[in-house]
């Protein structure tokens, strides 16, 4: 029984190494936990034309937004660790979950496997063309000025534009009143319309806007992007938090090892691509893959640095 086991079982290794030297040989579905025609989605679907080229399979781009984008990221948490679903995630559904959703369906952690970092952005503080401040110290000054704080946008509660409201509120001592959207593009809607004061969102999706100039920008959290040169971060302004934030992909935990290192191999390659490079600076992301492990332990010690941002705003586990 002992032989004929195994047999068996290097018979399955056999069989299993064979699959994965045939990976992919069917689509892969893309699922993005971002709204569509945000910045999350362009940036997804870049990644995603250059994906099917180099894997010879479309990959076809799935929208699932909702709760910060945690909706779409317990989805893929839950579906077949195949390498045929893949995501892209940030701080907000990998670092800043946990801190706000006490019954989260996945662990950030534990539940996936990183594919490697793509590249660090930024969250920008941006507003309508005639709001009357133009940076963080004209802001303060409004807001002081005012019976009521100033309301700001972001993504949705615990996202990390929200966070990053958070840290300019305590650090920058301005008052502020978050008001959460359910995605990104209806608070690019909303401030051009002047309906919010402000917009706390992230680069991909207002650098378009800012270059072309249908909104400003008083402030870039954490660190000025090469994207937008001339608006000063937080830490220029006086807010003392300096954190690098991080799109990465990833795949649901137990996928198989070959599986993973074609995908992150092939993102790696992406990733170097002068086309893509270019892209993804016009979005505001600096292209700069980290290999999967070292991203997650990345991950694990940024959970913990936000942590003290939400005791000290009160933003509970909901």
């Amino acid at each position: 029984m002992k032989k004929l086991s195994a047999a068996a079982m290097m018979a399955g290794l056999l069989i299993s190494g064979a699959v994965h030297a045939d990976y992919p040989d069917r689509p892969i579905r893309m699922l993005l936990p971002f709204s569509a025609g945000g910045g999350g989605d362009t940036l997804g679907r870049i990644l995603a034309e250059r994906f099917a080229a180099e894997l010879k399979q479309p990959v076809i781009v799935e929208n699932k937004p909702g709760a910060g984008g945690t909706i779409g990221i317990a989805t893929v948490a839950r579906s077949a660790p195949d390498g045929y679903t893949i995501t892209i995630g940030g701080m907000t559904t990998h670092v800043l979950s946990p801190l706000v959703y006490q019954n989260l369906s996945y662990d950030p952690i534990k539940s996936f496997t990183s594919l490697g970092a793509i590249g660090n952005s930024a969250i920008i503080v941006i507003a309508n063309n005639d709001f009357p401040a133009n940076n963080v110290a004209e802001l303060r000054k409004l807001a002081d000025s005012r019976k009521e704080p100033v309301q700001y946008a972001s993504w949705g509660v615990g996202s990390t534009g929200h966070f990053c409201g958070e840290v300019m509120a305590q650090k920058g001592n301005v008052k502020l009143t978050h008001v959460p959207y359910k995605g990104t593009t209806q608070v690019m809607t909303d401030v051009i319309g002047g309906h919010i004061d402000l917009g706390f969102v992230d680069m991909a999706t207002a650098t378009p806007m800012v270059t072309q100039h249908k909104v400003k920008a008083l402030a870039v959290c954490t660190k000025r992007s090469p994207s937008t040169p001339d608006v000063p971060s937080y830490k220029e302004q006086g807010i003392d938090f300096d954190r690098d934030l991080n799109w990465a992909m990833y795949v649901p935990a137990g996928t198989p090892a070959p599986v993973v290192q074609r995908l992150s191999s092939t993102l790696e390659k992406v990733l170097k691509e002068p086309d893509v490079i270019q892209k993804l600076l016009g979005l505001g992301i600096t292209a700069n893959y980290i290999s999967g492990p070292k991203h997650e332990k990345a991950n694990a010690a940024d959970i913990e640095a936000w942590r003290a941002v939400a005791k000290e705003a009160g933003i509970k586990p909901q």
